[in-house]
């Protein structure tokens, strides 16, 4: 018992040293997990995904998932741009996702409300930036000033398995959808996967008819599960057009540089 005292009091140190790291947006975070074991718990969660989850055998998707994934990748600064691992799943869910370790996984159902490039560029924009904006690395720090130590230190470990990891990392299986970071990373996601597409010359303007069709695809009682603390509506909607100006500039500048993606839809 003393012992695991003193470890929470050294993560409660540690945070008040790493809470002077900040977002790409500015905003400041908590991060005491090193990139290489949030890496290795993404890998392991994603390679548990795989094994559970039936890959897609649709050659055209994979490859329009591909193809706008590659675009936004592009975008990415340098030493970020390698070894993304991008697969899509036979499943008919409206879900994707990426990982620490810099895996993406998307759902053929994704094809449901994401009806041309542009619309897909949102959503793949959106997932790459909860992970440069290291948001899993946040939840985990976050979770381990107010979990069981323990836990947390096996987290950090990467040796946390199943559900728990999953939980850490927003990856929930039982349901077969991405559990939501909190609404903060959520906008912060949106603001920053806006530039991606954007800077990959998609049009951010879809990005609003994105949404609403995500709605749409629950009956008009509000958006999918994962998406289910972002905000959503007039506030939505409100922040995606303040942030068009900005975003349609960046895209002009792009295209006007050569960027002109064609994936075929």
């Amino acid at each position: 018992m003393r012992l695991l005292m003193r470890f929470t009091l050294a993560l409660a140190s540690a945070a008040l040293v790493w809470a002077c790291a900040t977002s790409p947006t500015g905003r400041t975070q908590i991060k005491f997990v090193s990139e290489a074991e949030m890496a290795q718990m993404g890998e392991q969660a994603f390679a548990q995904i795989k094994g559970q989850s039936r890959q897609s055998r649709d050659a055209q998707a994979t490859e329009l998932v591909n193809c706008v994934a590659g675009h936004i990748i592009r975008t990415l600064p340098a030493k970020q741009r390698l070894g993304w691992e991008v697969v899509v799943f036979d499943d008919n869910m409206v879900n994707a996702f990426a990982l620490p370790g810099r895996k993406i996984g998307v759902y053929e159902g994704i094809f449901r409300v994401a009806r041309n490039q542009h619309q897909l560029a949102t959503v793949l924009g959106h997932e790459v930036a909860h992970v440069t904006a290291e948001h899993a690395n946040e939840r985990v720090s976050t979770s381990s000033l107010a979990s069981n130590a323990t836990q947390i230190l096996a987290a950090g470990a990467g040796s946390l398995a199943g559900q728990q990891a999953m939980g850490l990392l927003g990856v929930g299986l039982q349901m077969g959808v991405l559990m939501p970071f909190n609404r903060k990373q959520e906008s912060e996601a949106d603001e920053i996967g806006l530039q991606y597409m954007a800077k990959a010359g998609f049009d951010p303007g879809q990005s609003i008819p994105l949404w609403e069709n995500m709605a749409r695809a629950q009956g008009g009682e509000g958006p999918p599960e994962f998406l289910s603390t972002h905000p959503s509506g007039e506030r939505r909607m409100k922040d995606l057009n303040a942030r068009l100006p900005e975003a349609q500039a960046l895209r002009k500048e792009a295209v006007e540089g050569g960027a002109k993606p064609d994936c075929g839809f």
